[in-house]
């Protein structure tokens, strides 16, 4: 299944909330001000969307309970990246930079002259 996973082009939701949690465990809150941060200020997380994302993650073994504490007579848990969760992010960011690379190879190529141009200015087609 992970195979599958990491195959697979992860949701932007999905790929900021592994990031959120790639360098330490986080609680849904930190999740989501984190997640502000990395997308600069682009993603704001609903609530509603963050704990169904990290019940889907926790189902699919790519994060797991840190740890869970009373605060304010709540329950708050704190979430971890696993080693699948890492696997998968890893190859989704792998995914991203070959994208990334070749829309800056085809940019570039872009940049010499245009065949209209040579047209236009009397060169040769």
């Amino acid at each position: 299944m992970l195979t599958a996973m990491a195959n697979r082009q992860l949701q932007e939701p999905t790929r900021l909330v592994l990031t959120a949690l790639a360098d330490a465990p986080r609680h849904g809150y930190a999740i989501v001000q984190e997640v502000l941060a990395i997308s600069d200020g682009r993603t704001k997380l609903l609530t509603g969307t963050l704990y169904t994302a990290l019940d889907r993650l926790l189902q699919q073994g790519l994060i797991r309970i840190d740890h869970e504490e009373v605060v304010g007579g709540r329950m708050r848990r704190t979430f971890a990246l696993t080693e699948d969760g890492r696997d998968v992010l890893g190859a989704e960011t792998a995914r991203l930079r070959a994208g990334v690379v070749e829309a800056e190879r085809r940019l570039a190529l872009g940049r010499g002259p245009r065949l209209g141009a040579l047209r236009l200015s009397g060169g040769a087609a």
